[in-house]
């Protein structure tokens, strides 16, 4: 079980590290300060870059035809051109990304739930779309990991999220290696974690592994790296992942007494019914992977996707998909 490199993740900057909202206000949140140690934040604020100040008049999302507008309705003030321009010179000067955590129902960071009206004037919102920036980051990253804080207080959502991006970042260490060698060793290391979520991916991705055509290892690197986002597209259905901690069951199915196979098959069970996160159950086999010494168990991924430390923390129950 080696230790996994940090993954970059760019983050709205008043989540946590900077007074940067409208109001002058910071967002305190739990994850992010436990997640910071083990990742390399990229902060930004699309709205002070584009030189709308802190504290600032709020600005909303405005229906205008077959478009939107982003209009600052104390002024009138029209930012749409200035946002687009700084949400696609940012996000193309961007070196590789592994996932995003943005702010929810912004009307610049927040990629689902952001409020549309008919105009500048008050009254009720008519609708919901993407915010101006995390619209951009949806269309330019739509295979890296993007979530709001808001989401990533659902246990379920979180691990998922956590999942994809350290999978993301082992994939970036393997590039700079640009070793066919490693690349076995990687998908080896990763077969069960894959097979939890996609099976037809885990075969199509030996499949490229096995290179039949014998390409480069640039251009098969390319290719699985592609193959690999989109295996973790989705969170793999319950059904998946429960035929997978079975199969890894059966290595100690000689060892276990009575008792020890009961209890893992209930945490399943709890698991398959959504009261417990899958972690949960994939921790008690990691448990007797390290006391039965299993030499090829020890090496899969699936056992630690992520760092430990950020297992344990609290399910709002809010944000579920």
């Amino acid at each position: 079980m080696t230790v996994s490199p940090k993954p970059r993740i760019v983050i709205s900057k008043c989540i946590g590290f900077d007074p940067c909202r409208y109001d002058g206000k910071i967002v305190q949140d739990k994850f992010v300060a436990h997640l910071e140690p083990h990742v390399e934040f990229v902060c930004v604020c699309p709205e002070v870059e584009i030189g709308l100040g802190t504290p600032r008049a709020p600005v909303r999302i405005v229906s205008s035809g077959d478009s939107f507008k982003m209009i600052q309705p104390s002024s009138r003030l029209d930012v749409s051109r200035k946002m687009r321009e700084f949400s696609r010179e940012f996000l193309d000067g961007l070196e590789e990304v592994d996932g995003f955590i943005l702010k929810n129902r912004s009307p610049s960071c927040g990629f689902t739930d952001v409020k549309v009206y008919s105009g500048p004037e008050k009254g009720a919102s008519i609708g919901k779309t993407a915010g101006f920036f995390g619209g951009a980051v949806l269309e330019k990253f739509s295979d890296r990991a993007i979530e709001d804080e808001g989401r990533l207080k659902n246990l379920n959502i979180r691990e998922h999220f956590l999942t994809r991006v350290f999978a993301f970042a082992r994939f970036r260490r393997l590039q700079q290696s640009a070793s066919m060698h490693d690349l076995v060793r990687f998908h080896a290391s990763n077969k069960l974690l894959l097979m939890a979520y996609s099976q037809n991916k885990m075969r199509e991705l030996g499949r490229i592994v096995a290179n039949a055509e014998g390409n480069r290892i640039g251009a098969v690197l390319e290719l699985y790296g592609k193959c690999f986002r989109e295996a973790f597209h989705r969170p793999p259905r319950h059904a998946s992942p429960i035929n997978v901690l079975m199969h890894i069951l059966g290595y100690f199915k000689k060892q276990l007494s009575a008792r020890e196979k009961r209890h893992f098959l209930e945490v399943l069970e709890a698991y398959r019914h959504g009261r417990t996160p899958l972690s949960s159950a994939v921790s008690i086999l990691r448990s007797w992977v390290m006391r039965f010494e299993s030499e090829y168990l020890r090496e899969q991924t699936i056992f630690m996707p992520f760092p430990e430390e950020l297992m344990a923390l609290d399910d709002s129950g809010r944000g579920r998909v």
